[in-house]
C-alpha cells in the first residue's frame, strides 16, 4: 500500500492554523481600536475618522482570511494523507473512507461532525493510546462554539451597525458608534476563546498524529513471506534449479495397412 509522508506538512499546517488563530484574535479585540477611533471623532465631530475606523477593521481581517484559506487548504491535504497512510498500517481499522477525509470539511453541516470522527480515527489507529481521545472530543466542542459563535456574533453585530445614523452630525449621533464598539467588545470573547482553544487543541493533534505516523513509517520493514529482506538481497534465497524431466521417445506413426515393426 502506498505511503506519504506527513511531517513537513504537519509543521505548515500547524504554523497555518497557528497564525490563523492569532490573526482571528486580532480582528476580536478590534472594538478596542474601534471605540478609542469613535472617542476621537465625536470629540472632533469627524466621520471621517468613523470612516477609517471601518478600513482599519477590514485591513485587520485580510490577513485572517489569507491565513485561514491557507490552513484550509493544508489541514485537508494533511487530512487526506494521514488518512491514507492508515491502509498501510496492520491492525488498523478506520471507521471512514479517505474520501470523508476531504468532503467532510467542505460539505455544509457533514463538517460539523465528520472531521471530528476522522481525527478520532486518526488518532485512534496512529497514536494507539485511547486516552488521548479527550483531544478531539476538547477540539470539537471549541470548533462548533466558534463556528456558531462567530456567525451569530457578527450578524447581531450587522443589525445595530444598520441601525447607527449613517452620517452622524451631532454628539448624540457620534456617541452610538462609540457605545456600538464598546457593547461589542464582549459577545466577541466568547468565539476569540473557543478559537484559542480549538487552535491549540488541533496544532496537538496534527502533531502528534504526524509524530505517530512519521515514525511508524521508518520502522517499517518490506513485509516478503518468510523473508525479512527484500530479493537480490545478500540473504534472500537464490531460486531453487529447475526438476530435471524424463525425455521421451518420439511417437512413430503407424504404417497404413500393416504394423509397427520392431
Amino acid at each position: 500500500m502506498p505511503t506519504y509522508g506527513v511531517r513537513g506538512l504537519a509543521v505548515a499546517g500547524a504554523f497555518a492554523v497557528g497564525a490563523a488563530t492569532l490573526c482571528y484574535l486580532l480582528t476580536a479585540l478590534f472594538p478596542l481600536v474601534g471605540v478609542q477611533m469613535a472617542r476621537s471623532a465625536a470629540e472632533q465631530l469627524d466621520r471621517d475618522v468613523l470612516l477609517g475606523a471601518v478600513l482599519a477593521e477590514v485591513l485587520f481581517s485580510l490577513p485572517y482570511l489569507l491565513a485561514l484559506l491557507t490552513a484550509g487548504t493544508l489541514v485537508v491535504i494533511w487530512t487526506w494523507r494521514a488518512r491514507k497512510n492508515l491502509d498501510a498500517f496492520p491492525g488498523a481499522v478506520p471507521n471512514l473512507s479517505p474520501a470523508w477525509a476531504i468532503a467532510g470539511w467542505l460539505v455544509p453541516l457533514v463538517n460539523l461532525v465528520v472531521p471530528a470522527r476522522v481525527l478520532a480515527d486518526l488518532l485512534r489507529n496512529s497514536v494507539w493510546q485511547r486516552r488521548q481521545s479527550w483531544l478531539v472530543g476538547v477540539w470539537w466542542v471549541s470548533w462548533l462554539v466558534f463556528l456558531i459563535g462567530d456567525r451569530f456574533v457578527a450578524r447581531a453585530e450587522q443589525q445595530r451597525y444598520d441601525r447607527l445614523t449613517e452620517l452622524p452630525r451631532n454628539d448624540a449621533e457620534f456617541a452610538t458608534y462609540v457605545r456600538f464598539y464598546e457593547d461589542a467588545l464582549a459577545p466577541r470573547l466568547v468565539p476569540a476563546v473557543a478559537c484559542l482553544v480549538a487552535g491549540i487543541a488541533f496544532v496537538v493533534l496534527i502533531r502528534r498524529i504526524s509524530a505517530a505516523q512519521q515514525d511508524r513509517l521508518s520502522r517499517a520493514v518490506p513485509a516478503w513471506p518468510g523473508q525479512p529482506v527484500w530479493p537480490g538481497h545478500a540473504g534472500w534465497p537464490a531460486p531453487a534449479a529447475p526438476m530435471p524431466v524424463a525425455p521421451t521417445s518420439p511417437q512413430v506413426p503407424p504404417t497404413p495397412g500393416g504394423t509397427i515393426g520392431a
